[in-house]
């Protein structure tokens, strides 16, 4: 999960090398922390939030297969 999370990351922002993408695994359940450069935050959320709604999405589609629940939290640095 955490490859499909740094993959879209590295996808949309100016500094790619900055992504940084942390997995929690606690049992069934996976938090899946994403931390960008500051710049680059706008890029990830999006106007009102759409981006980074369209991540989680699309995370907890591939989560669903694996009989997981997956939390994606995007930090700050």
């Amino acid at each position: 999960m955490a490859g499909l999370v740094e993959s879209i990351a590295k996808a949309l922002v100016s500094r790619p090398a900055d992504v940084v993408v942390t997995e929690e695994v606690n049992g069934n359940e996976i938090v899946i922390k994403l931390s960008v450069a500051k710049e680059d935050m706008g890029k990830i959320i999006g106007k009102q939030g759409r981006i980074a709604k369209a991540i989680r999405t699309v995370v907890k589609a591939a989560a669903i297969k694996e009989n997981k629940r997956v939390t994606v939290d995007i930090v700050e640095e």
